[in-house]
């Protein structure tokens, strides 16, 4: 017998047990086809979410929200279903070599798209061989996952008791972190632009006396200023002690140099789509943080990829992605089994029907705690009643 036939046979009483589950459902299990659900939220846009059926029947979900234009996405869907039809749902990599680049090219419209449907791959997977999706992504190394409260979509109020207002019922429900992002809407010109900038300061400074000293607030300047306002600001925040100031400014120079210069960390990244885009961004020294949304960067393999590229670099990962419980679960999933996860976003306050919007319901437990089922894929169907009742 020579060493490969022996290593071969050597292996296989071993391999067998293992493989047999795998084997048996990969070869069989097709994409077949799918249903489109949009769910009213409020003034800042609805949630699209996905649902593939497989030949066996499974279902996988897909959330698809927040891409610039829903009936541009839900073209988009149509297109990059037609080349996913008849498929496994195994051969992500496939789907992702075939269609990467024309999502690419379809900007924020394709990259959620061409997300929504790989997330469902991967439940239809998990769901396939009995597994939930941190089990195909390595394993629990977080039983838990933090969240933090983003107010920012539900405050209408856009002074310091409107941010104060409703970060009183996040703190209530156990959160300790919530974000903001006070500078939203900043003139152009001066004086507003100074005046626009001291409210959005006192905004933060409501908030962190709601918080406590001891909680962790986070400001997201959705890129609105240069680097000389964005060192001004960033040192006016200093008292306020930020757990991150994200998305300060565009453009990586820039960001490098208000990352070097700055005291509180920075983070940022939500809608780079792709290790393409993202290695240049994590090579130079863009952020202290990188923020990578599964909708955004391209589904959740790509989201484990640029957390491993991270990691390689050093820095933690936070995703980004204030939209539906699905895409909560999904990038939980992912982050269960990331080493360098540190904290998600969730987006709060913006309707009372959320958690209930999948089933079993979306609970977090005190301290923004979200517990990682053991169920199969992402470990969550969607509750077709409340969808209904919700409908766009």
């Amino acid at each position: 017998m020579n060493r490969r036939h022996l290593l071969t046979s050597l292996a296989a009483p071993f391999a067998a047990p293992f493989a047999a589950p795998f084997l048996k459902a990969a070869p069989q299990l097709t994409i077949e086809s799918y249903e489109i659900f949009r769910v009213k939220v409020n003034h800042r846009g609805g949630w699209v979410l996905l649902r593939v059926k497989a030949s066996n029947g499974l279902t996988g979900l897909g959330d698809a929200s927040h891409g610039g234009g829903d009936q541009n996405v839900i073209n988009l869907i149509a297109e990059f279903f037609s080349k996913a039809k008849g498929r496994s749902p195994f051969d992500v990599e496939l789907y992702r070599r075939d269609l990467i680049a024309t999502a690419e090219a379809k900007g924020r419209n394709g990259s959620v798209a061409f997300s929504a449907i790989e997330q469902a791959m991967w439940d239809l997977q998990g769901k396939a061989v009995g597994l939930p999706c941190w089990a195909l992504f390595g394993g629990k190394l977080h039983p838990t996952i933090r969240n933090y409260a983003n107010i920012n979509r539900a405050t209408f109020d856009r002074n310091p008791e409107g941010f104060a207002k409703l970060a009183e019922p996040a703190v209530r429900d156990g959160f300790t972190a919530i974000k903001m992002a006070s500078f939203d809407g900043l003139p152009k010109t001066e004086p507003a632009r100074k005046e626009g900038t001291d409210r959005g300061i006192a905004c933060i400074e409501a908030v962190r006396k709601v918080l406590g000293p001891s909680g962790d607030l986070l400001v997201d300047g959705h890129s609105n200023f240069n680097v000389a306002e964005g060192l001004e600001v960033a040192k006016r925040l200093e008292p306020s002690k930020l757990f991150w100031f994200e998305e300060i400014c565009r453009g990586i120079p820039v960001l490098a140099e208000l990352n070097e210069k700055i005291a509180m960390p920075t983070a940022g990244g939500e809608s780079i789509f792709g290790t393409k885009y993202f290695y240049p961004y994590i090579k130079g020294n863009a952020v202290d943080i990188t923020m990578p949304d599964v909708k955004y960067c391209g589904g959740m393999l790509e989201l484990r990829k640029i957390g491993a590229m991270s990691e390689a670099a050093g820095l933690p990962v936070a995703p980004h992605g204030p939209a539906s419980p699905v895409c909560n679960m999904a990038q939980a999933q992912v982050c269960a089994a990331m080493p360098n996860f540190l904290i998600l976003e969730l987006g709060y306050g913006e309707v009372p029907w959320r958690g209930d919007l999948i089933h079993p319901p979306e609970v977090l437990e005190k301290g923004g705690l979200l517990r990682i089922p053991d169920r199969p894929g992402l470990g969550i169907e969607l509750n077709e009643k409340v969808a209904a009742e919700h409908a766009l």
